[in-house]
This record gives structure tokens, C-alpha cells and sequence, in this order.
């Protein structure tokens, strides 16, 4: 493995490379780690991939529930495709070097995707919302074309503004080291390796997560507080429990995802560390999207049924 540290004179970015460290501080478990991240990508293309396929074809999902769940299906089979190939090229062929035109590539993708899926977690609050406290008008309020219209706004509101942050950040002179120490090309790493002072772009970095992460989590939260309130007036403890099993898969998601994500960006500087971060990031960008479709298969009765019916027919 060829790992060279570049160094900068007087302060003029001299980077035609990055190398992202990973895990390479764990000589003796590279084999391992592949084995593990290759299954683990597996059980994301194949778990997403299968409630898209059920979605579709099952006519007992045809509502607006199952639309957004298909939506952030194919968004978690995109998210982890950004960062998790590359990984297991990495870890395979040990050669860690990446253009700084691929790592912003990369980071653009993995902002915008991430973006999304802020959005689309608080579209699917926001129906959860509308079918436990105004059951009888979802079906108008939630008609196709007001789902599309929330779906494609929830894919492409972030675009904008995180291509703006990456040609922000990668403008910026490089210098000392081209050692990114993580598995893909994340924020904090990359502007650790930046020259002088970089307190504008940090603050930059927290106005935009409190504006794509924060926002949409606070709408979540006030979501879920008028359906706890509505559920609790329901006059049967049966009703509760058949009302409260739909959103609760949601709501274990939202906070896997959120809890980590935030921590990771909005947590001091002085408390990063590179062993941390990677943990927080294998978090939410590989393990949450590993146990959502297991999370709304094994608590949805509509999608266990959905599950049968398909394997039934095909054995």
C-alpha cells in the first residue's frame, strides 16, 4: 500500500490527492472487515431492494405510507452506495488514494443524499401525522399528486445548497497532510487538513446542518407529540396499539439516524476525534440503513403479509 503525505510551502495547496486512512490502523483484520462490510451491503441492496419490489406490486401497499416508504428504500440503497463500495475497493486492493475531484464528488453526493433523507424522514412524520389525527380526509389530503410533489421536493431540495458547501469547502487551500483519517471524505476531516483559519466554513457547516437536519427534526418531533396526544384518546387500548405500531418503526428510525448524525456534526470541535467520528459515521451511514428494512418488515403487519403472499407464490 502506497500511503505518501504530501507537504505545502508557504501555504499553497500543492493536493492532487487525497488518501483516506479507514481502517488501516487494523492491519490484521482488513480480510475480516471486507467479509463484514461486503454482507453488510448485501443485506442493504437486498432488504431495500425487496420492500421497493413489494411496494409495487403488492396492491394492498398502494397508499401513500408505502409510496414514501419505497422512496426512502431507494434512498438508503443510494446513500450507502456513496460511501461503502469505495470502502470495500479500498480494503480489497489496499489502495487508498482518491482525486480530490472524486472525494468532492463523493462528499457532494453523500450531502445532498443525506439531505434528502432529513426531508423525506419528516414527509413521512408529516403522513403519519394526517392519517392518525385527520383519518377522514388523508385520502384528500394526501392524494398522488400532492405525494409526488413532497417526494421529488424532498429529492432535490438539498441539491442547491450542498453543491454550494462542497465548492466551498474544497476552494480551500490543502496543505501538511492529504490524509484524510476516515472511510470517505466527510467534512470535519477534509477541513482539518485545510490551511489557516477555517471558523467561517465551520459555521457555514452548522447553519446548514441546523437547517436541513435540525428543522426537519423539530417538525418531526411536533408531529409525533399531536399523534401520542391523539393517540391517547383513542377509546380502545386495541386502537392504541394498531395505531401506534405504524408509526413506531418511523420513529425508531428517525431517532437512530438523527441521534447519530447530529452528534457527529453539531458536537464541539474539541471533542472530534478520528476513532469517534468513524464510529458515529459507520452509525448512520451503514448500520441504520442495514436494520431499516428490518425495522419496517418485522413492525408492519401490512408488509409481513406483503412478504408471504410473494413467497407463497414464487415456491
Amino acid at each position: 500500500m502506497r500511503c505518501e503525505e504530501m507537504e505545502a510551502e508557504d501555504n499553497i495547496s500543492t493536493v492532487t490527492q487525497f488518501v483516506l486512512v479507514g481502517f488501516s490502523d487494523l492491519p490484521n483484520l482488513q480480510g475480516l472487515l471486507f467479509g463484514v462490510f461486503f454482507i453488510i451491503y448485501i443485506i442493504v441492496l437486498g432488504g431495500n431492494g425487496l420492500i421497493i419490489v413489494i411496494t409495487r406490486i403488492d396492491t394492498a401497499l398502494q397508499k401513500p405510507m408505502y409510496f414514501f416508504l419505497a422512496n426512502f428504500s431507494s434512498l438508503e440503497i443510494c446513500y450507502v452506495s456513496v460511501t461503502l463500495p469505495r470502502m470495500l475497493v479500498n480494503l480489497w486492493t489496499q489502495d487508498r488514494g482518491i482525486s480530490v475531484l472524486d472525494c468532492a464528488t463523493q462528499m457532494c453526493f453523500f450531502l445532498m443524499l443525506g439531505t434528502t433523507e432529513c426531508l423525506l424522514l419528516a414527509v413521512m412524520a408529516y403522513d403519519r401525522y394526517v392519517a392518525v389525527c385527520n383519518p377522514l380526509h388523508y385520502a384528500l389530503v394526501m392524494n398522488q399528486k400532492v405525494c409526488i410533489r413532497l417526494a421529488v421536493g424532498s429529492w432535490i431540495s438539498g441539491v442547491p445548497v450542498q453543491i454550494a458547501q462542497t465548492c466551498q469547502i474544497f476552494s480551500l487551500h490543502f496543505c501538511h497532510s492529504n490524509r484524510i483519517d476516515h472511510f470517505f471524505c466527510d467534512i470535519p476531516p477534509v477541513l482539518k487538513l485545510a490551511c489557516g483559519d477555517t471558523s467561517a466554513h465551520e459555521l457555514s457547516v452548522c447553519v446548514v446542518v441546523l437547517l436541513d437536519a435540525v428543522v426537519p427534526f423539530v417538525l418531526i418531533l411536533g408531529s409525533y407529540g399531536k399523534i401520542i396526544s391523539a393517540l391517547l384518546r383513542l377509546p380502545t387500548a386495541r386502537g392504541r396499539a394498531k395505531a401506534f405500531s405504524t408509526c413506531s418503526s418511523h420513529l425508531l428510525v428517525v431517532l437512530l439516524f438523527f441521534g447519530s448524525a447530529t452528534i457527529t456534526y453539531l458536537r464541539p470541535k474539541s471533542s472530534h476525534s478520528p476513532g469517534t467520528d468513524k464510529l458515529l459515521s459507520l452509525f448512520y451511514t451503514i448500520v441504520t440503513p442495514m436494520f431499516n428494512p428490518m425495522i419496517y418488515t418485522l413492525r408492519n403487519t401490512d408488509v409481513i403479509a406483503a412478504l408471504r403472499k410473494l413467497f407463497l407464490k414464487k415456491f
